[in-house]
């Protein structure tokens, strides 16, 4: 007996109300992946940090933790309106001792390159602080650890030789873990190559200021970033030759709370004044305006 029920109808494919609208419409409004670096842990006190806010508060956590930030970031918060004229660093020969540790130091180079998007530790700008204009030269502790190498020595002449063609003060941001061993004495003789650097701004009586940042030790401590007119830091930071652990296995003792910060050495001297980020470009543009203002006067 043959079956008499009707044939069902197709079924319309579902696809839910988007499917009415014109294709690509979905596309538009369909879910999107959330950022991988949306938020940042907070090293202190570990909460997530939504990141668009870190930023407009210049990396500076709740807490008043001052983060790490890169030359391009610094450039951008220290010059009026974000605005300056970047200066070249001078070339230099790579990997002059064909040196390797396991790795070959042209491929770290090229690893560091690849992860800042500079050639060396080294960025210089010329631009106005607060009015004031400037050259400033920035140590990116983010390529090999802002170490102190031939590229980077270079970069510190190349910036307090612009100053004393422009006429205008150097400002040195500092940040380093030392002089960068894959250079050997290569790296150690940008002290002394720096520190003459520095007497040529002095001859020229133009202002040097240093603005030592987290961290800064080893041979940048013992040279260019200890020999400013006027030395700020900013919250927090560490600063010294050896690290407070190694000087604490040396001597075995404790060393006292606070010990190579910057607080801590404003209180003893060794810095002039400690200036959160967000009021450094103000605090400069003053101090570069007074120094300035008493060298036409003596000129």
């Amino acid at each position: 007996m043959a079956d008499k029920t009707p044939p069902k109808a197709p079924q319309e494919k579902r696809g839910g109300w988007l499917s009415r609208f014109a294709p690509g419409v979905r596309k538009i409004v369909s879910r999107r992946e959330t950022p991988d670096n949306l938020w940042v842990k907070d090293p202190d006190s570990g909460e997530m940090l939504y990141r668009s806010d870190l930023e407009a508060a210049l990396w500076v956590t709740p807490s008043g933790r001052h983060m790490r930030i890169n030359a391009t970031q610094r450039l951008g918060c220290t010059f009026d309106g974000g605005e300056y004229e970047k200066i070249e660093s001078p070339e230099v020969v790579e990997d002059p001792l064909k040196f390797s540790d396991g790795k070959s130091y042209r491929d770290r180079l090229s690893a560091a390159r690849k992860a800042t998007g500079s050639k060396d530790a080294m960025s210089i700008g010329f631009g106005e602080i607060a009015g004031t204009e400037a050259v400033v030269v920035v140590q990116d502790f983010a390529f090999m650890g802002g170490s102190l190498g031939m590229a980077a020595g270079e970069g510190f002449i190349a910036a307090a030789r612009a100053a004393i063609e422009r006429k205008v003060p150097l400002v040195c941001f500092t940040a380093a873990g030392g002089a960068r061993m894959q250079e050997g004495a290569l790296s150690l003789m940008q002290m002394a190559r720096s520190t003459l650097a520095v007497q040529e701004l002095k001859d020229a009586q133009l202002p040097y200021v240093v603005v030592l940042t987290d961290p800064t030790t080893g041979g940048v401590t013992a040279s260019y970033a200890m020999l400013g007119d006027i030395h700020l830091a900013e919250p927090g930071a560490l600063i010294g030759f050896a690290g407070p652990r190694v000087i604490e296995t040396t001597i075995r003792e404790k060393l006292p709370p606070g010990f190579q910060r910057s607080e801590y050495l404003q209180e003893k001297g060794m810095v002039d004044r400690v200036v959160a980020r967000a009021d450094l470009p103000e605090t400069l543009g003053k101090l570069l305006s007074m120094l300035m203002g008493g060298k036409r006067q003596a000129a």
